[in-house]
């Protein structure tokens, strides 16, 4: 795969290509790969297979990929919280769970005042440790992402789970499928996707955007963009504030403002990415069938 896989759209954008570095396929022969989590301190990659009920584990050293957790609950979005524990989004078991030093699994959230959730999707975790998550209704609905069933909450709402006392509120209440989300650096800003067009053509399929107030309020900054083609899915931002973001012909990237820089073209539908390798500067693919990765000339967000 070649530098013709990248589509500048704006001068900005070649600046973060490094024409020797290819697009590299890493793995193929997931139904619907999702939620890429990098371990720096092992130098490891843990990416859901969501369909075939597992989460597998690629190793940065070997390239092998084996294994991680079967069954998996039907898990989607990952992430590692601050002390470094995996963090993750359970569509079957229809919670969010955190995976403890010695293996063992504490629920996180799985009910909203008594009602169970619908499938926790993708989920980010604060620098004050609280965790946010996206609940839309991808995992009941049908039996192939998770188990069949009715909504009890009756919402699709984005939650807030506070450190301190555990409790779970809704933070936005107003999504038609809430799924991707990301903070800015400095945690004024949140993200987050709408993807209601995976189920009708006349539905969102924007990323919207939060400035967060004290104890994790958000007011509503309207919408960043339209993803098009396909929908927002999984978002990662850089050291300069750019919002990269999952489409259905590859990853878009998004000036702060607003602007289309450049395209990252994937030759499949693309759930999720992060930034990974131990310079934080080789973003990891997450499409379809298969997992990709190609380093770029910036770094994660954060990254120093």
């Amino acid at each position: 795969m070649s530098t013709s896989y990248f589509e500048a759209l704006d001068p900005r954008f070649s600046a973060f290509i490094i024409p020797v570095c290819q697009l590299e396929r890493l793995y193929s022969g997931t139904r619907w790969a999702e939620g890429p989590v990098y371990f720096a301190d092992g130098r490891f990659l843990v990416f859901s297979d969501i369909p075939n009920n597992r989460m597998l584990k690629w190793d940065e050293q070997s390239g092998h990929v084996d294994i991680f957790r079967y069954p998996s609950n039907f898990s989607n979005g990952n992430t590692r919280d601050r002390e470094g524990r995996l963090i993750s989004c359970e569509h079957g078991a229809r919670r969010v769970t955190r995976t403890e030093y010695d293996g063992r699994i504490t629920v996180l959230a799985d009910n909203y005042r008594g009602r169970r959730l619908n499938s926790p999707n993708d989920v980010v975790v604060s620098s004050d440790g609280a965790v946010w998550f996206t609940d839309p209704l991808y995992g009941i609905l049908t039996d192939y992402e998770g188990h069949k069933a009715e909504s009890e909450t009756g919402a699709r709402n984005v939650y807030r789970l506070d450190p301190l006392d555990g409790e779970l509120s809704v933070v936005v209440d107003d999504f038609d499928m809430p799924n991707g989300l990301a903070f800015s650096a400095d945690e004024t800003t949140l993200y987050v996707a709408d993807s209601g067009r995976s189920h009708g053509r006349d539905k969102p399929h924007h990323i919207r955007k939060f400035s967060v107030g004290a104890g994790g309020k958000l007011t509503s900054q309207g919408v960043l963009a339209d993803i098009d083609p396909g929908v927002p899915d999984g978002i990662r931002l850089d050291i300069d504030e750019n919002i990269w973001v999952s489409a259905g012909d590859g990853v878009h990237c998004y000036a702060g403002t607003g602007e289309l820089l450049g395209k990252i073209l994937i030759p499949e539908p693309v759930a999720n990415i992060t930034f990974g390798g131990p310079k934080l500067n080789r973003l990891f693919i997450t499409a379809s069938s298969s997992l990709y990765a190609v380093y770029l000339n910036t770094r994660a967000a954060g990254a120093k």
